[in-house]
């Protein structure tokens, strides 16, 4: 099935137009703060803001022939604002321009991210208490280990994309930064309040310092948690496809009328959209993997970085974006199969209470090791003969003539194994977990 991306808005971002028009931002903040020191006349500050702009397709002409995109730039915009131009780019250098800018894509593009990150959690709280109580088989190793309930694992999910909202505030926090600090930065031809009131202008903090670039770590925290994010949505994913094989079917993902699962087999019916998910999530992890090569570059700058960056910088941000809104429409989707969950508790024929019977025996003050090989006995033979462990437990007489009817009884309760959901819940959604 194509899934189509529902948020245009991002990749309206990162368009090539959309970069230049970052750059004449960050010129006409370095602009206005030369005007405000008086190196600018206000006769030429109005002819820079009203006659300022650019076409798209004049740039890349330029940049044919000088090699150089920002130069390429500043010659199409010099075209549009005529002799004031000349105080245009004052004392700047290119990487002034392109990494400030950079520090405006990236926190937009943080933003909206941080937009989906909200909506996904608001899917997976719903989610969780509409299945809180809900009972299903928790699995270790892949195999039954005791009773947890659909509810708490959303919550476990739940609790994990917070921390990763967490991060992510202070990864974009730190990229939220500019620098017009010259050419190796030392602010040789301007000067640190030039760079302050343009970053205050744009809304950025000013590195506190800066070569010819912004360092490369602060790139690197960003991706970092881009990728530790998408390790969160396929771990989720990873679950949902579980819980869909045929063996178990505990959940499904949504199926549109007229949906196709497969060219050969019109039965199928699949995991596609956690599938996928779980593909894109190694494209992340590749990218934060070169935006930390990109660390360490020779001396005060080299250019290594950049060709990476033009890549990684769409594409990581075009990816979880996209990541997000498609995971949050699949759980929004979700098929949920509370009769094949009660079917799969007992599919292992009870054994899950073993530990309930164990505990049981040592509080009558049997050695702990006598009182495993008992259980462990009748619980081997019942997954070998496919016997009910609750019912072999009552029948057998070392066991039961010390434990009797009514301890069982409570023994083999299923509610017990939910008696702290509560607490959990509070502890993950506050006053909301009730």
């Amino acid at each position: 099935m194509i899934e189509r991306y529902s948020r245009p808005a991002m990749a309206a971002l990162w368009t090539l137009e959309n970069k230049f028009r970052a750059w004449l931002e960050v010129e006409l903040a370095v602009c206005e703060a030369w005007a405000a020191q008086g190196a600018i006349p206000a006769r030429d500050m109005a002819e820079i803001r009203a006659r300022a702009g650019f076409d798209l397709e004049r740039i890349l002409e330029i940049e044919e022939r000088t090699r150089h995109d920002v130069i390429a730039f500043l010659s199409a915009v010099e075209e549009k604002v005529g002799p004031a131009s000349r105080f245009i780019h004052l004392g700047c250098t290119s990487s002034d321009i392109v990494d400030t800018a950079n520090g405006l894509l990236l926190t937009r593009a943080g933003r909206m991210i941080a937009e989906g990150l909200e909506r996904l959690l608001d899917v997976l709280r719903d989610l969780a208490m509409e299945h809180k109580g809900r009972l299903c088989m928790g699995r270790t190793h892949g195999v039954h280990a005791e009773p947890t309930s659909f509810g708490l694992k959303l919550a476990g999910f739940y609790a994990e994309f917070l921390r990763h909202a967490g991060r992510w505030e202070r990864a974009v926090e730190s990229v939220r930064v500019g620098k017009i600090s010259g050419a190796v930065g030392t602010y040789a031809h301007l000067s640190p309040e030039i760079e302050a009131r343009a970053c205050r202008i744009l809304g950025l903090e000013p590195d506190p310092v800066s070569t010819q670039i912004v360092q490369r770590d602060r790139y690197a925290e960003y991706f970092s948690s881009l990728a530790l994010m998408a390790g969160g949505v396929e771990r989720l994913a990873l679950e949902l496809r579980h819980l869909q094989r045929t063996e178990v079917l505990e959940v499904e993902e949504g199926f549109a009328g007229g949906q196709k699962g497969s060219s050969a087999m019109p039965h199928k019916k699949n995991p596609i959209s956690a599938e996928n998910l779980c593909g894109l999530c190694r494209l992340m992890r590749g990218n934060c993997l070169a935006a930390m090569e990109n660390m360490a570059l020779w001396h005060e700058r080299d250019i290594s970085h950049s060709s990476v960056e033009r890549v990684i910088m769409p594409d990581s941000t075009l990816l979880m974006d996209y990541m997000l809104d498609r995971l949050a429409g699949l759980l929004g989707r979700l098929r949920v199969l509370p009769e094949n969950m009660d079917r799969n508790l007992m599919a292992s024929h009870g054994l899950f209470y073993s530990q309930r019977v164990l505990m049981a025996l040592l509080e009558t003050g049997l050695p702990r090791q006598r009182a495993y090989e008992m259980v462990q006995a009748v619980a081997m033979r019942c997954w070998d003969q496919g016997a009910s462990f609750p019912d072999a437990v009552r029948a057998d007489p070392e066991i039961s003539s010390r434990l009797g009817a009514g301890v069982l009884d409570e023994v083999f309760d299923p509610g017990f194994y939910l008696k702290y959901e509560q607490h959990i819940f509070e502890r993950v959604f506050g006053a909301k977990g009730r």
